[in-house]
Parts: structure tokens; C-alpha cells; sequence
């Protein structure tokens, strides 16, 4: 199955490294045009926009806060500056701060808040706005919009010592279904993705050596996820050979989520 996203805008945030930058390239790849968002790091959003635009594709970096409502308006206004419409969101930013409960400070609950679950609410409303403007484009996608909310298999795993990150995530998986639910009728799609672990420059440390054979306890199908793994989904939910697939959330774990510790124990 051939996957063309031709004609279609992308808006990436997070995408200065990890899932985010992976999922930007592969859309690009798969003939979009897109925006990549980032925060703090700009050298790597722009090293990547301009790597994508070497090899025959279209995009440009954004630096905004998607925690800051001000900053979100200006990421999608600028969006439509420079590419005219909007086609997909690929709500992605994300950030830990991570302590036990009786240690952790309000500022690191709120921040986390701030930028998973509040960020992704920011840019969905501005998309759905857009969305709404644009109406379907014929000959383009089956959908007026498509939302893929990044999330975790700690949407539904707690995690002890990243309250605020689990309830970040558990947040977002009600936000993506209730939105669904609200804006379908619109022929927006929205989805999730959750996944499991992902091998990141961020996360070596728990990926590699010693720590990567203590993970694999925790992974049935024995490999630790790829960035291209979450990607290629990515792309799928992005495109019309989707297009029935509505208010879903789909794993990316090798089977983390099905709890594989419980094995011989029931």
C-alpha cells in the first residue's frame, strides 16, 4: 500500500528531536509539508527542516511554548503564513518531571499539566478552528482534519514517582475521545498513539546495557520500539487509509500494556 500525503500541511510540535523530529520526517517522506515545532532547541528543528527541503520536501521551524496560549495562536497563524492551509496535527510536545508525590513541587506538577495535557488542548482547539474554516479539500483527504495526539502506554500503567506525567497522559487519551466524539461530524479524525519504549537519544540511559535487559522484562514481543515505529503509524493515521478509524488510541508497545510482570500469576 502506496501512502501519498501530497498537498497536505503537517504541523509537528516537539519536533526538534525523539518521536517528534521521526514523525516529521517520515511525513515529509510521505509528501507533506511541514512544520516543525520546538521550544528550547532550535538548532536541531532547523538542522532537520533544512535536511527535509535538501531532499526535495517543504518545511520550517517554529519556536513556541504550546503551554502559552499567545504562543499556540502565533504557531498556527504562522503556519498558515507560510503554507496557506492546515491538513494534519501531530500533537506531540511533551515533557517529565518526575519525583515521588510527598517530593514533588506544585511548579513541576503544573508544568507537566502545562505542556501535556493543556499544550495539546491549545493546539487541538486552534486546528479544529482551522479545520472548521478550511472545510473538506476535494482531491486532497477524505477528512476536513486529522489530530494524532501523542500519548503513553501510562495512559492506562501507573507509574509510581510520575504522578503528574501519568495523569498527563490518562488526560489525554479523555481529551482525544471527547474531542472525537465532538468534532467527527465535522469529518475531523482524531486518534491517539500511545507508545511504549521508544529508543531516544533522551531516554539511552533506560534503553541501553543493563537497564535495556531490565526493560525487556516488561516488553512480550522483545525489542525495544524504534522511532520509525511510532512514525510509520504516524503517517497511517495521517492518510486516508485510515480514514474509518476514529476516536482510537493505538498502542506501540510490543505488548508492554498487557501487563506481561502478571504471566503465570493469575
Amino acid at each position: 500500500m502506496h501512502i501519498s500525503l501530497e498537498q497536505q500541511v503537517a504541523l509537528v510540535t516537539g519536533a526538534s528531536s525523539g518521536i517528534g523530529a521521526g514523525a516529521a520526517k517520515a511525513l515529509a517522506q510521505a509528501g507533506a509539508a511541514v512544520v516543525l515545532n520546538y521550544n528550547a532547541q532550535a538548532a536541531p528543528a532547523e538542522a532537520l527542516a533544512a535536511e527535509i527541503n535538501a531532499e526535495g520536501g517543504r518545511a520550517i521551524a517554529i519556536g513556541a511554548d504550546v503551554s502559552k496560549e499567545a504562543d499556540v495562536e502565533r504557531l498556527f497563524a504562522q503556519t498558515l503564513e507560510a503554507f496557506g492551509h492546515l491538513d494534519i496535527l501531530v500533537a506531540n510536545s511533551g515533557m517529565q518531571k518526575d519525583a515521588n508525590l510527598v517530593d514533588m513541587s506544585l511548579d513541576d506538577w503544573n508544568s507537566v499539566i502545562g505542556v501535556n495535557l493543556t499544550g495539546q488542548f491549545l493546539c487541538a482547539r486552534a486546528a479544529v478552528r482551522i479545520f472548521n474554516r478550511q472545510g473538506l479539500r476535494e482531491g486532497v483527504s477524505r477528512a476536513a482534519g486529522k489530530i494524532i495526539h501523542m500519548s503513553s502506554v501510562h495512559q492506562l500503567i501507573p507509574w509510581a514517582g510520575h504522578v503528574n506525567y501519568a495523569a498527563s497522559k490518562g488526560g489525554v487519551e479523555m481529551l482525544m475521545r471527547t474531542l472525537a466524539q465532538e468534532v467527527s461530524e465535522q469529518r475531523i479524525r482524531i486518534n491517539g498513539i500511545a507508545p511504549g519504549a521508544i529508543r531516544t537519544a533522551i531516554n539511552r540511559a533506560a534503553t541501553e546495557g543493563a537497564a535495556a535487559k531490565e526493560l525487556l522484562k516488561l516488553i512480550p514481543y522483545g525489542r525495544i520500539g524504534d522511532v520509525e515505529d511510532v512514525a510509520n503509524a504516524v503517517v497511517w493515521l495521517a492518510s486516508d487509509a485510515s480514514d474509518y478509524v476514529v476516536g482510537s488510541t493505538l498502542f506501540i508497545d510490543g505488548g508492554m500494556s498487557l501487563y506481561p510482570e502478571f504471566r503465570g500469576n493469575g
